[in-house]
């Protein structure tokens, strides 16, 4: 349960006065909740004790680093995503409630702030030969493997280039890089259809698992500044294409620590084979390792993307819910949405590879958002980096 505490508390930990406190909300530092008594405001104990840290590393540039890239005090302005309290908000809409009715496109016209029928027109992007070639020498690669070249063949820089197009054809090439890493993820040439039921129809779901595809990719649409969001804001600061951004994206989801964390639990899940999930974690967790998955510093009572598409799996998935059962019991963590991917994928029966693909296609809507707001700033982000070497 979220632990919230009163202002004189707060004010405690922080070593400040409670006129000091009211300052800090006023600010934006801190935020202050209602509490039962409306006279009494509350706040988030993880929250207090966080602003507490970084006030007693004070200004010494080394702490204020470390503590800045490792999911620390926000660094960029944005109006894209808002995690708070426990759940996200995409232009200030809640992501859950979103997702139970919008299609990915849906999510991509409030997140870029472009009409839909302008961004997604009825006519497709062309298909061009040499993608269609590399289609061929791709083979049996993995799709995780194969994304990235396909999509820097498939796509158009002409397009979303920040000094060479005007909105409409900015638009209409943002709703192609959209299309076209789908089609890259099916191998196929692009089509119209919305894209979970292209997902459906290759994949072979019934509109029950299209509708479940459809929820995840919104689920996945963005979320705030994240590794491959970063590297998008940074490449398209530069002036670069978007289909740039994209593809620095789409390098950064590749790690282990973020889009490929969906193949290590795979893995792992593999590697129990049907066996006591209680038993073989126990003995994964006392060799010293990790069970990928769970756990989300921004979701002190689990992940809520998580929640919400795991409970439309769980109760009929049974070997989905002891794994997260006996992971929570040893570990006291929540699901991911890492986890909650890879138990769609195998509810589905859905192609190995699945997981990291859905993820891909769903965040590439965040990257092109972060392009498009830093973009508009006309601001190179180019940070100072902290020098640890021998001095001259």
């Amino acid at each position: 349960m979220t632990d919230y505490i009163d202002a004189t508390e707060s004010a405690r930990r922080l070593g400040v006065s409670r006129q000091t406190l009211y300052a800090y909300v006023s600010r934006g530092l801190i935020k202050a909740v209602p509490g039962d008594d409306p006279r009494q405001s509350r706040y988030l104990a993880a929250a207090v004790d966080q602003l507490a840290e970084s006030r007693r590393r004070g200004r010494k540039p080394k702490e204020i680093a470390k503590a800045t890239l490792d999911w620390g005090m926000p660094v960029l302005e944005s109006g894209l995503t808002l995690i708070e309290a426990g759940q996200c908000y995409y232009r200030g809409r809640n992501a859950v409630d979103l997702a139970r009715t919008a299609s990915l496109e849906d999510a991509a016209a409030l997140l870029w702030q472009i009409p839909k029928a302008r961004a997604f027109p009825s006519r497709a992007p062309d298909h061009l030969k040499a993608y269609a070639g590399l289609l061929e020498k791709a083979g049996h690669s993995r799709p995780s493997d194969t994304l990235l070249p396909l999509f820097a063949v498939a796509a158009h820089d002409e397009a979303t280039s920040a000094w060479r197009t005007g909105p409409a054809p900015l638009a209409r090439g943002c709703g192609d890089l959209l299309r076209i890493l789908t089609a890259t993820a099916l191998r196929q040439a692009p089509k119209s259809a919305p894209v979970h039921q292209q997902l459906a129809t290759a994949w072979g779901v019934d509109r029950a698992g299209a509708g479940l595809i459809r929820q995840a990719l919104v689920l996945c649409a963005d979320h705030e500044l994240n590794a491959s969001g970063f590297t998008a804001r940074c490449v398209a600061s530069t002036g670069a294409s978007l289909k740039a951004s994209v593809l620095a994206a789409l390098a950064a989801l590749s790690g282990v620590r973020h889009g490929a964390m969906t193949m290590r639990i795979e893995h792992l899940w593999d590697s129990m084979d049907g066996r006591d999930f209680n038993r073989e974690l126990k003995t994964r967790l006392d060799a010293g390792e990790d069970i990928p998955g769970f756990g989300h510093p921004l979701y002190p009572d689990g992940d809520i993307r998580a929640k919400a598409l795991l409970a439309e799996i769980l109760p009929e998935f049974a070997a989905a819910a002891q794994f997260a059962g006996a992971a929570k019991q040893l570990t006291g963590k929540e699901p991911s949405i890492d986890f909650a991917l890879v138990a769609l994928r195998r509810y589905l029966a859905l192609p190995e590879g699945s997981a990291f693909l859905i993820f891909a296609i769903g965040r590439c809507v965040g990257w092109i958002a972060h392009g498009l707001e830093q973009r508009a700033t006309d601001q190179l982000i180019r940070p100072r980096a902290l020098y640890t070497g021998l001095r001259p």
